[in-house]
């Protein structure tokens, strides 16, 4: 799915045409231009148009376009286009107000004369006046989309805020920003979004002051704690702030050091799902309001979305690529990777891109990592990042010198930037628990200086896990992989209870099987008796929660994941895919004790060889409006997500 991005254009208001025409010639059709002769006119275009830049010429007075600007300034939407005031006319008579008169108070303004004369000769003006439009439109631009792109390197910072509102960790954010700004390599701070699960200030409260001091805030948006109600609300604030970049996430579970524990989670919507949102509202998100259909303006969001590639299990990491290939139909516009430190596992990755025809820019955490941070993540503790033992012990060892290792870690994270760069990849994420900014400058300087030996460190990133499945097949010659894929040799689960489920789903829920159009007569029947319902409902419920431990949805996806309930048994209710927290294919909330659900069904389905058809279709997230209802009359009755795809639909018995 393309994300539809909106279009350049340019308002002029003048009491000339003229005016109008003369900005047509000067950017010679690039940008659509429209016109207005009064003020009362402008503000309604504005209102439906949103242009780029207004641009302001003869008025009754000059008071009359002080007046005007400031209230441009002043409207909820007239304030998100750049002013340019344009004097062709500086002769004595001109209407146009002097710069100085422009200050008052109105914030940024732009502003254009014709110098000495009655009129600019069109060779000189014309030139003048694109120069200035391009410089204004290229200040508005996003500038992270612009760093990610062929033959750029797009550097970004990640920064973790934590808890509270005037702890020293959000002052060291916004000092690392202002002194990123000044040193101009970094084009985008990222703000996580409660890490871990743990309570920490909003990400959109940083991401507004890192914009005012002249960076462009990624902004994680976690769906783990948002209703799909609330997440579209943010994404309303963050579009109303001319915030843009998002990092779509599903989101680690709660920890328990919140305010008396651990809070209920809230998972109603998945990074796949909130990418889907993300997407309708750039083209226009349409509503329907008692009967009044209505259609919102467009946002302009780029969103990237998080890949870990650094699973050992075949079904984990089968089941990331299999999500991925959902995120990317789904809008995602770039990814960055979770944290790991095997160059093996990133260079699958870019194979598996290159044979799937995906051109999808991918950003590699380069994370600078203290012997105490890696003891936490080796320990599971981290959802997502992976360290080996083999990492570990040199750690440990180079914690013991003078300097606590700290040389080490950030020459470790030089190399891995020169790898990341020497290998292709659209940029790096540089991040660490509380770094200076001086540790950020020096990876960046020093990796730099290493990037013309890349290949000679290779080596120095060679950390499998122990039994370690890898999609591509080794090349002996650099240790990183052939085009070849490698023998998937995970054993199939052969469950008897999968087995019957396909059975059933053939003969009686399969729109061309035996039994179906049986089914679909019966279901019309106790559908519309409240009695015949209840009965229904109740002995499907049992007879669910007995086979699948069903939460009674009524929006069933037992058929999206091998017959396995992803309400009652994933604690992320993940039904596009697994998360990227599961562990050696464990659960990320119960590790040592559940399987992750989607390594489960993807032995299943290997068991018939179905285990590619994870990554076919995209999933809606439950619909709250059939909780507790017979989720089997739904199907029949068109009313579910599943019989909506099949195209069952109430009206059609057949």
């Amino acid at each position: 799915m393309t994300q539809t991005q909106r279009k350049h254009n340019i308002l002029v208001v003048s009491q000339t045409p003229d005016l109008a025409e003369i900005i047509r010639k000067a950017i010679d059709g690039v940008i659509g231009v429209d016109y207005a002769p009064g003020q009362a006119e402008a503000l309604e275009k504005i209102r439906t148009t949103r242009p780029d830049i207004v641009i302001l010429g003869k008025m009754e007075s000059p008071e009359a376009v002080v007046k005007f600007c400031q209230q441009l300034h002043e409207g909820w939407i007239s304030r998100h286009s750049s002013v340019l005031v344009v004097d062709l006319d500086s002769s004595e008579d001109s209407h146009c107000p002097s710069a100085e008169e422009l200050e008052v108070g109105i914030g940024e303004y732009n502003y254009l004369t014709g110098g000495s004369g009655s009129l600019m000769p069109e060779e000189f003006l014309l030139p003048r006046l694109k120069e200035k439009i391009d410089a204004m439109l290229a200040q508005r631009e996003n500038r992270l989309k612009a760093a990610i792109g062929p033959n750029k390197f797009c550097l970004i910072l990640e920064q973790i805020p934590g808890m509270g509102a005037f702890e020293r960790r959000q002052a060291l954010v916004l000092e690392n920003a202002s002194r990123a700004a000044k040193d101009g390599k970094i084009c985008a701070i990222s703000v996580t979004d409660n890490p871990g699960g743990n309570p920490a200030i909003a990400t959109e409260i940083l991401s507004r002051e890192i914009r005012q001091r002249g960076l462009e805030p990624l902004v994680h948006l976690a769906l783990r704690d948002r209703s799909r109600n609330q997440c579209e609300s943010l994404l309303y604030q963050l579009a109303a702030m001319d915030i843009n970049n998002l990092l779509v996430l599903t989101g680690d579970y709660p920890s328990n050091i919140g305010f008396k524990g651990r809070s209920k989670p809230v998972f109603d919507l998945d990074s796949i799902n909130g990418l889907q949102l993300i997407s309708e509202m750039n083209r226009g998100m349409e509503h329907e309001i008692m009967r009044k259909k209505t259609t919102l303006a467009p946002t302009n969001f780029f969103t990237g979305v998080a890949f870990s590639p650094y699973k050992r299990e075949e079904a984990e990491v089968m089941g990331q690529y299999n999500k991925l290939k959902k995120k990317i139909a789904a809008g995602a516009n770039f990814v960055i990777t979770q944290v790991g430190f095997d160059v093996r596992k990133l260079h699958e990755l870019k194979l598996w891109l290159k044979t799937h025809g995906y051109e999808i820019p991918v950003m590699v955490s380069v994370y600078i990592l203290t012997y105490g941070t890696a003891r936490v993540m080796r320990a599971n503790r981290v959802p997502g990042c992976v360290v080996t033992d083999k990492l570990l012990e040199q750690l440990a060892g180079e914690s013991t010198s003078p300097d606590k290792g700290s040389q080490a870690r950030l020459e470790r994270a030089a190399r891995m930037y020169a790898i990341v760069r020497g290998m292709g990849f659209a940029g790096a994420s540089i991040s660490g628990q509380d770094l200076p900014y001086e540790s950020v400058q020096y990876v960046i300087n020093r990796g730099e200086e290493l990037l013309g030996s890349w290949p000679d460190f290779l080596g120095d990133f060679d950390y499998p896990q122990e039994n370690g499945f890898y999609f591509f097949k080794r090349d002996a010659k650099n240790g990183l992989n052939l085009e070849t894929p490698a023998n998937r040799d995970a054993k199939p689960s052969r469950s008897l209870s999968y087995y019957f489920s396909r059975a059933v789903h053939a003969l009686v829920f399969e729109p061309r099987g035996p039994l179906f159009r049986i089914m679909r007569f019966i279901a019309r029947r106790v559908d519309s008796s409240k009695a015949l319902k209840k009965v229904f409902g109740v002995l499907e419920y049992w007879t669910k929660t007995v086979l699948y431990s069903c939460a009674n949805c009524g929006d069933c996806a037992l058929f999206d994941v091998a017959y396995l309930c992803p309400v009652s048994q994933c604690p992320k209710n993940q039904r596009n895919g697994p998360c990227g927290g599961s562990y050696q294919g464990w659960c990320e909330v119960y590790p040592d004790e559940k399987q992750c659900i989607w390594v489960r069904a993807y032995l299943r389905l290997k068991s018939q060889n179905r285990e590619d058809t994870i990554g076919e279709n995209i999933i809606p997230p439950c619909n709250w409006e059939l909780w507790q209802s017979p989720s089997w009359l739904n199907y029949f009755m068109g009313r579910d997500h599943v019989s909506r795809r099949l195209n069952i639909e109430t009206d059609n018995p057949g």
